[in-house]
């Protein structure tokens, strides 16, 4: 039990982490980056971290890996980094990224459906509630309850969608590959792939600098913190946990801290609604982890 729960806090700390996401973003905005420049060197950068601390950590050894967790390291860095970053790109700039910030954590349902037919976990009344109280709470924390200034097009729909379905699989395929080999290892191999898939679109022609200092060096912290130092923790919590379902309602949290970001870096408003969805997806998180006697299916 206390290995089970230490995992879920690896994968607590990996969603605070990628609250930061939005930070690195606009900073990198600001000093002149474009959407799919800054997805590449997030992954390039986060790659040589990573081999760095692979190296320095478990050695060379780490990278001999099974057929199977390179097979999963592959879907990850294609589907659930590559393909994912284009889906979410397209759906901000279609619908927006409030809607497609609540259309992402539709992850938690694709996650609970995918584990259920491929690892037969039962999904009981426990985790209906958690995953309903999850999606509102997601839905308030960054709309603030404002849904009629959200923007909606079939398009940009599915295109959130989608997104929400890649990266709902990161918790499918990381698991597998975890199974066999080093989060260490599963991590960089995951950044390689996703870097060689973004690198067939040539993101660096679409800004006129790619070797802006200030990019550059946003860019690095943007690797280490919310992308390298985030997925070692993420795979590292993997490695113990026996329920996926529950992994993207813990990482959830990503959203909170996003808010709070917003709130105290970028002087957003916090409302009513933004509080209750904060308190909502932290509840949620709490229901899907609690201990309940006469709960025995979930």
């Amino acid at each position: 039990m206390k290995k089970e729960f230490r995992s879920y806090m690896y994968v607590f700390i990996a969603g605070s982490l990628w609250g930061t996401i939005g930070f690195f973003v606009k900073m990198m905005q600001h000093y002149g980056s474009s959407s799919a420049y800054t997805s590449f060197l997030r992954m390039a950068i986060g790659f040589l971290i990573l081999v760095v601390i692979t190296l320095v950590k478990d050695g060379p050894k780490a990278f001999k890996i099974g057929k199977n967790t390179l097979l999963s390291c592959v879907l990850l860095g294609f589907i659930c980094q590559a393909v994912y970053n284009v889906a979410y790109s397209n759906a901000v700039n279609s619908i927006g990224v409030s809607l497609s910030a609540v259309l992402l954590y539709t992850a938690p349902v694709f996650t609970s459906i995918t584990s259920f037919l491929l690892f037969k976990e039962k999904i009981g009344k426990q985790k209906y509630l958690a995953l309903f109280i999850n999606i509102i709470g997601c839905a308030l924390t960054v709309t603030g309850g404002h849904f009629d200034t959200l923007s909606f097009g079939a398009v940009g729909l599915l295109f959130g969608l989608a997104a929400g379905f890649c990266y709902s699989l990161a918790a499918i395929f990381g698991r597998l590959a975890t199974d066999e080999g080093s989060p260490f290892a599963v991590a960089t191999y995951n950044f390689l792939f996703a870097t060689l898939f973004l690198a067939v679109f040539h993101p660096w022609t679409t800004v006129e600098d790619p070797f802006c200092l200030p990019v550059i060096l946003v860019g690095i912290g943007f690797a280490l913190i919310p992308t390298a130092l985030s997925y070692i923790f993420y795979f590292k919590g993997l490695q113990g946990i026996t329920e996926s379902s529950k992994v993207p309602v813990v990482a959830s949290v990503e959203t909170v801290v996003a808010t709070i970001i917003g709130i105290l870096v970028f002087h957003e408003k916090l409302g009513v609604g933004n509080i209750i969805g904060i308190i909502l997806v932290l509840s949620s998180i709490l229901v899907m982890n609690l201990s309940f006697g006469h709960d025995k299916r979930k």
